[in-house]
């Protein structure tokens, strides 16, 4: 394999020049609200002649604070690969069932959340246990800054309850990881050597059972020196799955490049196949109250309900404020 750097010109031409065409966009959105205050402020002075401008002035600055808001909240994302879609995966801890139940409640958490941000999401991978919740599940999730948004998830999320599957009623304490990673484009390409690559495939399946396949599509893919794992199975084509499967490899080894900052991806090792329990970043607690805490930047909510209804944008904010005066 040949000791290219990581980073070759062509890759940093590329992120300059999507990231020009992001700041282009946030130039002109931000010139638009410019305008519509300028707007606001003279409807204002003539709601003293025509009262109704008045009305249409509140409409209209209620329209401005909320752009503004979305706006500053953007400029927090510096990241390279912050603008790009997501892929969401989650595994159950230790905890039996619990643990499963807990994976699977995550699960819907994520889905109504990209429900209410107009985001798409396609499940990539799904093992379910067969008595209840899921052991891990993947989803890839499609819109304008979905990883730049969803990287604040990533790590051990932890649960306090009463368990529904124990008879005594006793409270129990579950965890789920949870893994976020840029879904690349076509324009980014990693040189990996095909002997570090092990690949295994294996017969796929829907949720409860659904549309069993009859021949082995589903690919799980290996790679040797850093112990991740990934796989796929939501193509009926066992290629489409493994290049689903490759991109998905591809963002995890661009992802622990940065993190253990390499230049070259041979450069990594050690098994990284999953997150490291005890560093919980997130406590939800049913109880003996509700509550759910950030333990990274102390952002709480007492509506746990509403918390698991999708509603983590408090939490996500906050991260993203954090991150950016830290850096």
């Amino acid at each position: 394999m040949m000791e290219t750097d990581f980073w070759d010109d062509n890759e940093k031409a590329q992120i300059t020049l999507r990231k020009s065409k992001h700041l282009k966009k946030k130039i002109k959105r931000y010139e638009d609200l410019v305008s519509d205050h300028e707007e606001a402020d003279l409807m204002i002075e003539m709601s003293d002649e025509e009262p109704s401008y008045l009305k249409e002035a509140g409409k209209l600055v209620e329209s401005i604070l909320s752009r503004a808001d979305e706006l500053r909240l953007e400029t927090l994302l510096s990241g390279d690969y912050d603008h790009l879609n997501a892929i969401l995966t989650i595994h159950a801890g230790s905890g039996g069932l619990d643990a499963q139940d807990w994976a699977e409640m995550l699960f819907r958490m994520y889905c109504k959340w990209c429900d209410k941000a107009e985001y798409g999401y396609k499940i990539l991978d799904l093992i379910r246990d067969t008595e209840a919740g899921v052991k891990t599940v993947s989803l890839s999730i499609t819109g304008e800054n979905a990883y730049g948004f969803l990287k604040s998830e990533k790590g051990v999320h932890r649960l306090v309850r009463l368990s529904p599957f124990d008879s005594s009623g006793k409270r129990h304490t579950s965890f789920a990881s949870v893994d976020v990673m840029p879904e690349l484009d076509d324009s980014i390409e990693i040189d990996i050597n095909p002997v570090d690559i092990k690949l295994d495939t294996f017969r796929a399946s829907g949720a409860g059972g659904q549309h069993v396949n009859t021949t082995d599509s589903a690919v799980r893919i290996t790679h040797v020196p850093t112990g991740v794992v990934v796989s796929c199975q939501s193509e009926r084509s066992q290629l489409n799955n493994k290049n689903t499967a490759m991109k998905m490899l591809m963002a995890k080894l661009i992802e622990l490049k940065e993190q253990e900052q390499k230049d070259k991806i041979e450069d990594l090792s050690g098994d990284y196949s999953q997150i490291t329990w005890g560093s919980q970043i997130r406590s939800y607690v049913f109880h003996p109250y509700n509550m759910v805490k950030d333990h990274r930047t102390g952002e709480e909510v007492g509506n746990i309900g509403s918390v698991m209804d999708g509603h983590i944008d408090g939490f996500i904010n906050a991260y993203l404020r954090q991150k950016i005066k830290v850096e």
